[in-house]
């Protein structure tokens, strides 16, 4: 962290920041003496999620609400990370046009705002899991992309990186797009559209059979947090990353079985897995990133072992668990503070 010292006395604007990506980024920038602001609705995080530290200033509400906007770059932050999205695969199926309308107009408001505040840097969470879509060659390098996309998830997440292009290239804002693979570690909430380690992991320890949709021999390339801190730090400071969209990944595939039971032997269950369905957007049988383009570009070098990784992840678990459980959201159907068209913290 010693590295990313210039960030001390900047004003960072963080969306999305209670989500485990967004808090975890806030709490190093906080650190590392930034002054944040965190904007989140809390559709899909909780209050308790945001470090309650002095540097760290909280506000409940929607990227699409103009007055939050207002409120936010009041401030005139110098770097704006946007991670708040309507997420993900899933819940996009679900609900399309709340989809688009939060990764759509959400993202292109950002944009204008960064350019009107006359913001230094733009980093903007993509996902790579999203826009290579299920025929591009492994490992998946930048430039190799997509249109046959699966989910309106994967589309708005293109379309995000496409409006980061025409305001960099038309109004000269600095804007480094930032492709996450498969996140996990700390600070993320299991729930009905959560991703995989976090929902294994509550479910174990629930004393529950894990479910595998497919075969089990499907792979993902799963980052832990802090790494993917580390990249977006990076992203946010060095010029190289002006301009380019780069993998934050572990460059690692796992199969999904083999983390099934990773997560039993880790948590004690004996219930073991059940199989289920595969769902009709789930079309990647394997996932694997190149991080060549951020190694070069950024210094970027993942250091976590997913080992290692996962047991930090259940650790955080346990000594959180009365909390985690409170806030686990597997309810039927999409809460009223997304249909009232919400964002959704990565």
């Amino acid at each position: 962290m010693d590295e990313h010292t210039d960030y001390a006395n900047k004003k960072v604007l963080v969306t999305g920041g209670a989500g485990a990506i967004g808090s975890n980024l806030t709490r190093s920038l906080a650190a590392l003496g930034a002054r944040v602001m965190v904007v989140d609705d809390l559709s899909s995080s909780d209050r308790w999620n945001v470090p309650s530290v002095p540097e760290v200033l909280f506000v409940e509400g929607s990227i699409l609400d103009e007055v939050i906007l207002k409120r936010a770059f009041m401030e005139r932050p110098d770097v704006i990370f946007h991670l708040a999205a309507f997420f993900a695969n899933q819940n996009s199926v679900d609900h399309p046009e709340i989809d688009l309308s939060v990764n759509g107009l959400g993202t292109l408001r950002l944009l204008e705002y960064s350019v009107l505040g006359g913001a230094e840097r733009f980093v903007y969470a993509s996902s790579g899991c999203s826009i290579y879509g299920s025929k591009s060659p492994l490992p998946l390098r930048e430039e190799f992309i997509s249109m046959d996309l699966s989910s309106p998830y994967q589309i708005t997440k293109m379309l995000g990186e496409l409006y980061c292009n025409f305001y960099s290239n038309h109004h000269g804002l600095k804007i480094a797009k930032a492709r996450f693979f498969n996140s996990y570690g700390p600070g993320e909430v299991p729930g009905q559209y959560r991703n995989v380690i976090p929902n294994f992991i509550y479910w174990a320890m629930k004393g529950q059979p894990l479910p595998i949709t497919g075969s089990g021999d499907e792979t993902r390339d799963f980052t832990f947090v802090e790494d993917i801190v580390d990249g977006l730090l990076k992203a946010g400071r060095l010029d190289a990353a002006v301009g380019q969209e780069f993998n934050l990944a572990s460059g690692k595939e796992t199969r999904i079985i083999d983390l099934a039971h990773m997560v039993n032997s880790a948590t004690g269950n004996t219930a073991g897995v059940r199989f289920v369905a595969r769902r009709s957007w789930d079309t990647k049988m394997r996932l694997l990133a190149s991080i060549d383009r951020a190694s070069e570009l950024l210094g970027y070098e993942p250091r976590t072992d997913f080992e290692e990784g996962l047991d930090k992840t259940v650790n955080w678990f346990r000594e959180n668990w009365e909390t985690i459980e409170g806030s686990a959201r597997f309810g039927p159907g999409v809460s009223s503070a997304v249909r009232e068209m919400t964002v959704v913290a990565r």
